[in-house]
């Protein structure tokens, strides 16, 4: 398994203060009620790739590679996290992932619809309840002409 690192220096302003928060990398944190779990969810069902892993035992850390984030279900949380977290993953096909979704048993919260501003989207949902929104960007969709999209 093979590793990035990322060094950079920082940004300084003429009077050598920073810029701005400098990010290098991100990723988002999960402490779910049953580690084992959700890390075959995230593993086996969503087949996502892993970017590495990391302790031992039960709660021991497993992070994902999310499209250019990262995602890591690592420790063990007393409770689910509330509804206000949700994960947003675009995909290349989504009627496609629909299909091997719903074979899988994965729960499926909406349909895939086209949404009033233009995107194709479904949702789902995590063991835990997490909400996961499967994104595709039409090919006709403005966002698809912006720099850097």
């Amino acid at each position: 398994m093979k590793f990035l690192a990322t060094v950079a220096e920082p940004v300084n302003r003429p009077d050598d203060r920073l810029v701005g928060v400098e990010v290098l990398t991100s990723r988002v944190l999960l402490h779910p009620t049953d580690p084992e779990r959700s890390r075959g969810f995230y593993r086996d069902t969503l087949e996502l790739a892993i970017y590495r892993e990391f302790g031992t035992g039960p709660e021991r850390g497993v992070v994902f590679f999310l499209g250019n984030g990262l995602l890591e279900v690592s420790g063990r949380g007393d409770q689910p996290p509330g509804p206000e977290i949700a994960l947003w993953l675009q995909v290349r096909d989504l009627a496609a992932t629909h299909k091997q979704l719903a074979g899988r048993g994965v729960r499926i919260l909406r349909e895939p619809q086209r949404e009033p501003w233009g995107l194709d989207e479904m949702w789902i949902a995590d063991p835990d309840g997490v909400r996961i929104v499967l994104v595709q960007i039409p090919e006709d969709h403005p966002i698809r002409s912006r720099p850097g999209i």
